[in-house]
């Protein structure tokens, strides 16, 4: 590649220039008129988060969506299992005490006894079958549901405490595939809920859509009790705003910020997070049916011109939808080169056999994904039409982001690309190639029967057969034929307030547990 291919795009960087610019001049403002309100009155252990984007729903079953995880994922709602993101525990006991792989694609959950949803019904065996009925309930659009595959699970109550969970095919990860799914009480309707029931050590006292959600820590939780007493969820848009909000003390978390506010080490935190930015392309529309035209839309991002922009430095060009510490990681990948030229190259060829390059290409991005995500859809468009693309822009919220992203797709002239951020902090590709690249996958764009066959194999091989199998589908996916846009495994920003005895992790964008709160 040459010197001028290495070359950051040069009208890109003058647009980001400018917008900081005029974002910088907009920041003073906003932060003046942020420390002018009172802060709240709290107690010492009462603690106030901020966020970037409102919830839309407070169900259960969406957990896994990272805007509702970080609420109520084992604050209000708790799952069988849960995986060990501070430290190297692995896979740790939450509501199961233990689990015992009894063959035949059958596994035993041992469930701990003394267990109360906040509603004072007992937790027991039945509440764990309905909870997964709910999640593969034709009636619900369940988030957790996407992680399971194909696979069929079979639940057979054998006690109060102790269930049987048949897997067919057989999973050889499903203790980790229980970390996915929260527990609501039988009586749950077959419905999304508004205020949930859940096992976890707060319940939620109030949700005024658009201002606040507030949970209150209970007195009759059933593990050890939290240190926080009070968590109150504000949404800021703005991330100046929110960085600004906990120095003045008027929040103590901002989970997401950006490189341009974070500027005091004693209380921003810059974390390697399991999350990668893509662009999903749908391979059965015109034009991007053709491979070329594949290949042309990868070829034509300066990737390397985000970095350090609108982007923190840190954030590493992506070869997968995993990020690096996966089981299975091919180290042989590499991101594609800038090459504008091979870009409007790989056009005409795919203009002279008779592709029509003229149909639309509209990029659909869910603001407030990512810090600086309209910036970053902005320049992507611009780049695409810059190599002779007719790309557009089409900002959605949340829910109507829902609508691109998994199926059924609306029907369109040309294509969508559906900007997304996927999340796999769990290890394993299991969580993220079949609902991503699978023929039946519910946001999969791929329809390939090899990649169905390597998926399925994977999906059913241990040790270090299934690393070489992961491995494998990383390539074909990756380089055979180029089934999307890969981006970037991001960096987390955070701040935290100086009062706070709390690091992010791994896991913040998904969740936030407040039992791992403590105060200095």
């Amino acid at each position: 590649m040459g010197a001028s291919q290495r070359r950051p795009c040069l009208t890109a960087k003058l647009y980001w220039e400018a917008e900081l610019t005029f974002k910088h001049l907009l920041i003073g403002a906003l932060l003046a008129s942020t420390i002018a309100t009172p802060a709240m009155a709290q107690a010492n252990t009462d603690i106030t988060v901020v966020l970037s984007e409102e919830l839309d729903l407070v169900e259960p079953c969406m957990a896994t969506r990272s805007n509702i995880g970080r609420v109520i994922l084992q604050n209000i709602s708790e799952t069988l299992t849960e995986l060990d993101v501070r430290g190297d525990k692995g896979l740790m006991p939450r509501l199961a005490d233990s689990w015992e792989d009894k063959g035949d694609g059958t596994w035993q959950f041992k469930l701990h006894s003394g267990v109360k949803f906040s509603d004072g019904t007992t937790f027991d065996a039945a509440d764990v079958k309905h909870s997964f009925d709910r999640v593969f309930s034709d009636q619900l659009t369940c988030e957790s549901k996407r992680y399971f595959a194909d696979t069929t699970l079979t639940f057979t109550v054998v006690d109060d405490l102790t269930i049987d969970v048949k897997a067919e095919p057989a999973q050889p990860v499903l203790p980790l595939l229980m970390s996915l799914v929260t527990m609501v009480p039988s009586e749950t309707p077959m419905e999304f809920v508004r205020d949930p029931i859940g096992t976890g050590p707060y319940v939620m006292t109030e949700w005024t859509a658009g201002q606040q959600i507030v949970l209150d820590r209970r007195a009759d939780y059933w593990g050890a009790q939290p240190e926080v007493t009070k968590a109150t969820y504000l949404f800021r848009s703005e991330p100046a705003v929110r960085a600004g909000m906990v120095a003045a003390g008027e929040a103590d978390i901002a989970p997401q910020i950006t490189a341009e506010v974070a500027d005091n080490k004693a209380t921003d935190f810059t974390y390697l997070n399991s999350e990668t930015v893509y662009l999903r392309v749908d391979g059965q529309d015109a034009p991007t049916s053709d491979i070329r035209i594949r290949q042309a839309l990868n070829a034509a991002i300066d990737r390397e011109a985000f970095i350090g922009t609108v982007l923190p430095a840190g954030t590493e060009l992506a070869v997968a939808m995993v990020p690096p510490t996966t089981l299975g990681w091919n180290p042989d990948l590499t991101p594609p080169a800038y090459d504008p030229e091979l870009a409007k190259k790989l056009i005409a060829e795919a203009k002279a056999d008779g592709v029509d390059v003229s149909l639309p290409i509209e990029v659909v991005a869910r603001t407030e994904n990512f810090p600086n995500v309209t910036e970053v859809s902005e320049a992507l468009v611009q780049m695409f039409n810059e190599v002779g693309f007719t790309a557009t822009l089409h900002m959605v919220e949340v829910a109507e982001h829902e609508q691109y992203y998994s199926k059924p797709y609306p029907e369109s002239t040309g294509t969508r690309l559906v900007l997304a951020q996927h999340d796999n902090s769990r290890g394993d590709p299991v969580f993220s190639m079949f609902f991503k690249y699978d023929s039946k996958g519910t946001q999969s764009g791929v329809n390939d029967p090899k990649v169905d066959e390597m998926i399925a194999a994977a999906s059913a091989a241990t040790g270090d057969e299934r690393a070489a199998l992961w491995s494998e589908l990383f390539k074909y996916v990756h380089d055979d034929i180029v089934a999307d846009v890969l981006l970037f495994h991001m960096v987390g920003l955070s701040r935290v307030g100086e009062r706070l005895d709390f690091t992010p992790t791994i896991a913040t964008n998904q969740q936030l547990q407040l039992a791992e709160i403590g105060f200095k």
